[in-house]
């Protein structure tokens, strides 16, 4: 019987990038049965406004923040190089265009790479078409499909199954095991206790 993990995320989520080394290892060390689902559940709806500088101030000590308590590193150049905007849904996107040409996490790593070490705004186009092209995807492709009748419907799909399973958080997790669907909480440096609360809900023979 197969089981599905279901990963909601933003690749603009700070907290989901400092996230990325543990849930690595943990994937690592799931059964062969458990399925991982990336759910890009949408952070904030596209916009062409400039962040208020209060919102700036914001969230840049959300950086600090997760440096702290998790010990990521975030080139802050960000905040003086770019003009940022409250804008992640076509970063989302991008993922799914991605995901067409079998290079979904690959996409959502680069995004995270070029906004948080490169001081590259995802809320550009431009930023993912680069990071299409050093990802070696046909680009052309890449462009139509991020912009689809296809790929809006997917998204939308996305944010409708995050919001069915009340998980409002990014990142969050949950398990599908039968037809129950049962959250697990995050440990941003602890995957050992997150496989033991997956094992606690999949009957521990599938492990």
């Amino acid at each position: 019987m197969i089981h599905t993990l279901y990963y909601i995320h933003d690749p603009m989520c700070s907290w989901c990038y400092a996230f990325k080394p543990t849930f690595d290892k943990l994937k690592k060390q799931l059964a062969d049965n458990i399925k991982v689902v990336y759910v890009p559940g949408g952070l904030a709806s596209h916009s062409k406004e400039a962040m208020p500088m209060e919102m700036r101030k914001t969230i840049q000590g959300y950086w600090y923040q997760i440096t702290d308590q998790v010990g990521t590193k975030f080139n802050h150049e960000f905040w003086e190089k770019c003009t940022p905007r409250r804008s992640t849904y076509l970063s989302c996107q991008a993922t799914l265009a991605a995901k067409k040409q079998k290079k979904e996490i690959e996409m959502i790593e680069g995004i995270q790479e070029a906004y948080y070490l490169k001081a590259m705004n995802p809320s550009d186009e431009k930023t993912l078409v680069k990071v299409a092209k050093n990802l070696n995807l046909d680009v052309e492709k890449f462009k139509k499909d991020l912009y689809s009748e296809e790929i809006i419907k997917e998204f939308e799909q996305a944010r409708q199954l995050r919001s069915k399973l009340y998980l409002n958080s990014f990142p969050s997790l949950a398990i599908k095991y039968k037809k129950e669907v049962y959250p697990i909480n995050i440990k941003y440096n602890n995957h050992e206790y997150m496989l033991n609360e997956i094992k606690n809900h999949v009957n521990n023979v599938y492990f």
